[in-house]
């Protein structure tokens, strides 16, 4: 499914972007912010006709923060999965699990406004139920590249298209004055803050307003129509974050404190994103990463990948879909576990907060040692609802 999504979107994906004056590509990034938050669950209880009440609950949050200027980004993240399964039977107990990560970091660039050399400095925690201790690392590198957030320009032309559609425009703008109501629509965070979150979308839209009659292609003020319009495309529905670009870098870290109860590990870290919006419904990212440890008696190193496609169906329904392959050789024990997980989901915004989402999963764990009983792939269907925090 994941491979057919990402053929039919790159058939279409390059007429698409060429044909359309305005890309996203054209978005010149100001100094910006953007925050995405959610948390996702599902639960499923039984009881009746069976020796006890049974229950599958799952529950996974996810935390992005990025603050870019001409000179550096700064990025926050944070990811905790949990899951608690009691059976139907008296003798079943209940299985709760966790993993979570915090990470925060920052890319240098040695020239402002440059897409070239960084240097950086991260840090991160990690969490899992059975660990003797979380796993505390931080590292130092250099690195080039750079990856631009691009949903202020999806939102402007998302907007534009409305208000044509609403007659309150009566001409196409220039790639420049895109980038004027883009670089508006990026600032929603100043304005919040500024204003208030009761009163800010007043200015921020009458700001917006100003810029669009400022280019001489309105008509008139955008009246009720065109304010509620635009209230309706900037802040009642929800897009998906857009980047566009590409960075990799490898730097030295010290793994203070690991799981197994160790401390003060050396580890050479090697790490790679692309982002491309294949057009303005389609988004493609990859991100991937590997660490070795730099020590005789432990040379135990990890790898990891995650790609996804995004598309956008409609303005309250999008397909998202996912590949994720983890790595981890554990030299002490001389175990090697793969795990991959392939998903799809069809996540149906009831309100810019709140969606249904149905997700198909495939997921394997290979451990060369354990017998985890994981020879097949295991299939699921479920449904659940995740609620959009910020």
């Amino acid at each position: 499914m994941l491979a057919f999504a990402v053929t039919s979107a790159l058939l279409g994906a390059t007429a698409t972007v060429m044909a359309e004056d305005v890309t996203l590509f054209d978005y010149e990034q100001p100094t910006s912010a953007y925050e995405d938050a959610y948390v996702s669950g599902r639960l499923n209880i039984n009881s009746g006709n069976q020796d006890q009440t049974s229950h599958d609950l799952n529950l996974d949050m996810n935390y992005e923060r990025v603050f870019s200027s001409p000179d550096r980004d700064v990025k926050f993240n944070g990811d905790l999965q949990g899951s608690s399964k009691r059976g139907p039977n008296a003798d079943d107990a209940t299985q709760d699990n966790y993993i979570g990560t915090a990470s925060a970091g920052m890319n240098k660039y040695f020239k402002p406004n440059s897409k070239g050399a960084f240097w950086y400095g991260d840090g991160e925690i990690g969490i899992k139920k059975g660990a003797d201790d979380p796993r505390v690392k931080a590292g130092v590198g250099v690195g080039y590249g750079r990856v631009v957030n691009v949903t202020p320009m999806a939102q402007a032309i998302r907007l534009v298209e409305a208000l044509t559609e609403k007659q309150r425009l009566t001409g196409s703008l220039t790639k420049a004055e895109y980038n004027q109501v883009a670089n508006i629509i990026a600032k929603e965070s100043e304005y919040r803050t500024k204003y208030g979150s009761a009163d800010y979308q007043q200015n921020w839209m009458a700001d917006i307003e100003k810029v669009l009659q400022a280019t001489g292609k309105t008509a008139g003020e955008l009246g009720a129509i065109g304010i509620l319009r635009a209230r309706d495309v900037l802040v009642n529905e929800r897009i998906s974050t857009r980047k566009h670009g590409w960075l990799a870098k490898v730097g030295v870290s010290e793994v203070l404190k690991d799981y197994d109860g160790s401390d003060t590990k050396p580890a050479l870290d090697i790490g790679a994103e692309y982002h491309r919006p294949l057009n303005n419904q389609t988004q493609f990212s990859n991100e991937a990463a590997a660490s070795a440890i730099l020590q005789d008696s432990d040379k135990s190193y990890t790898a990891k990948n995650a790609m996804s496609l995004t598309h956008e169906l409609t303005d309250r329904v999008d397909w998202l879909n996912s590949w994720a392959m983890n790595y981890d050789h554990n030299d002490v024990t001389d175990a090697d576990t793969t795990t991959n997980a392939v998903s799809s989901t069809y996540r149906y915004y009831i309100s810019n907060k709140l969606a249904f989402d149905t997700v198909a999963t495939l997921s394997k764990v290979d451990d060369d040692i354990a017998d985890n009983g994981n020879d097949e792939i295991d299939n699921s269907l479920f449904m659940g609802v995740t609620y959009r925090l910020k």
